[in-house]
C-alpha cells in the first residue's frame, strides 16, 4: 500500500468535494455544514509509470499497485478540542491516518456559507490549528497527570515525564509536534498519543480558477502556511474530470494548461512528507508496488511483505526497474551479473525490484 490521509478543516471547504477528486467516488455534497456526519473513506492506485511499464513487459496474471487510502472527515468548528459540533467525532477518526490534508476554502461561491463570512485563509487556518493543538495539550497533560505518579518506579518513566513536559510547554505556546525533532522512541510515544499535530500535514488551497479572487486567496494561505506544502486544486473541477475516462481527462486538463490531477500532487507532497520510498517485487504471477520509509533495510521490506520472509530471511536479490527494462528475462539478468545479492541491512533505493530468499 502507499500511506493513508484524512481530509481536514472548516465546514464547506469542499472536502468531499476533493474526496471526489481523488477517489473517483460519488459523495454527498450539500451547501450546509456537517453534512459528511460519518467519514467517507476510499481508495485509489498511486499513479506510477514505472509500475506500467513492469506490467507491459512482464504481463502478470495480477498486478497490484500502491494505494492512497483516503478519509473524508467531518468538518471541525471553533471549539472542537471541547466537543463542540462533531469534535470529539472529528479527532478521533483524525487520529486513524498517517497524514492530514487540510482543505482550505479559497473560492467565493455565495450560495456555500462559511464560518465567518467570507473566506480568510489566515483566520480560517487558525482555528483549525487551535483546535488540533488543544486537543493534543489535553492529551498530554491526561498523560502528565498519570505519568507523575509512576515515573521513579518505572524503567524510562523520567525521560517520558522530561519529553511530555517539553511536548506541553510547545503546544501551550502555539507549536505543532512536528516541529520538533522526533526520535524514534519519541514516535513510538506520539503513535500511542495519537498526537493530531506530530502528523505530517500539507494545505489544500481549494480555488475557483476561473476567478482571479479566488487565486488571490490562495497565495494568502502560501503565505500563512509557516512553509508547509500547499497545493492549489480546483476541487469542483478535478472532481468533474475524475468522472471521465482517463484518456480524455487527460485531454481536457492539457486544454486548461493543467499539468498534474490533484490526486498525482498530492501523493508526490504526501510521500515527500512520510518520507516513503516505492519497491517492488515480483512473486509468482503477480506484480506488486509497495510504500517503505526512506532508509528501511532489506529486512523491513521482507517484514513489510510477509512476516514469514523476515523470519527466515536469506538474502535479497536486487536489481533497478530501469536495469530490468532494458532486459526483461531473470535468466539474462542472472547471466549478465545484473542482479545483486544483498543482506538483511541493505538500504533498499526508490524504484528498485526485491526478490526475497528465505528459509521456511
Amino acid at each position: 500500500m502507499g500511506f493513508t490521509c484524512g481530509l481536514v478543516g472548516l465546514p464547506n471547504a469542499g472536502k468531499s468535494t476533493l474526496f471526489t477528486a481523488l477517489t473517483g467516488a460519488a459523495t454527498l455534497i450539500a451547501p450546509y455544514p456537517f453534512s459528511t456526519l460519518e467519514p467517507r473513506k476510499g481508495a485509489v492506485a498511486v499513479p506510477d509509470d514505472r509500475f506500467d511499464r513492469l506490467a507491459a513487459a512482464l504481463r502478470p496474471a495480477k498486478i497490484t499497485p500502491a494505494h492512497l487510502e483516503v478519509m473524508d472527515i467531518a468538518g471541525l468548528v471553533e471549539g472542537a478540542s471541547r466537543g463542540e459540533g462533531l469534535g470529539n467525532q472529528f479527532l478521533s477518526h483524525m487520529r486513524a491516518v498517517e497524514a492530514l490534508v487540510h482543505v482550505v476554502r479559497c473560492f467565493r461561491a455565495g450560495d456555500v456559507p462559511h464560518p465567518g463570512g467570507e473566506p480568510d485563509p489566515g483566520r480560517d487556518i487558525g482555528i483549525v490549528n487551535t483546535e488540533l493543538l488543544l486537543a493534543d495539550l489535553e492529551v498530554v497533560e491526561r498523560r502528565l497527570d498519570k505519568i507523575k505518579r509512576t515515573a521513579r518506579a518505572e524503567p524510562g518513566g523520567r525521560g517520558e515525564l522530561a519529553l511530555l513536559e517539553r511536548w506541553r510547554s510547545a503546544l501551550a505556546r502555539g507549536a505543532p509536534i512536528r516541529t520538533f525533532e522526533i526520535k524514534p522512541a519519541d514516535a513510538v510515544l506520539m503513535r500511542e498519543l495519537g498526537l493530531l499535530t506530530g502528523k505530517p500535514m500539507c494545505y489544500a488551497a481549494n480555488v475557483d480558477r476561473s476567478d482571479s479572487g479566488s487565486l488571490d486567496l490562495a497565495e494568502r494561505l502560501a503565505a500563512a502556511s509557516g512553509g508547509a506544502p500547499v497545493v492549489t486544486v480546483d476541487g469542483k473541477l478535478e472532481a468533474d474530470l475524475a468522472q471521465l475516462p482517463r484518456e480524455e481527462a487527460r485531454q481536457f486538463r492539457a486544454e486548461l494548461g493543467l499539468e498534474d490531477s490533484a490526486l498525482v500532487q498530492l501523493i508526490r507532497v504526501g510521500y515527500r512528507l512520510l518520507g516513503l520510498i516505492t519497491f517492488y517485487t515480483v512473486v509468482g504471477e503477480e506484480l506488486r508496488a509497495w510504500s517503505l520509509p526512506e532508509g528501511a533495510t532489506a529486512l523491513d521490506a521482507a517484514a513489510k511483505i510477509h512476516s514469514d520472509m523476515a523470519r527466515g530471511f536469506i538474502r535479497a536479490e536486487v536489481v533497478s526497474v530501469e536495469t530490468f527494462l532494458s532486459a526483461p528475462v531473470w535468466a539474462q539478468l542472472r547471466e549478465r551479473g545484473a542482479l545483486r545479492l544483498e543482506g538483511r541491512e541493505y538500504r533498499v533505493r526508490e524504484g528498485e525490484i526485491l526478490t526475497i530468499r528465505f528459509a521456511v
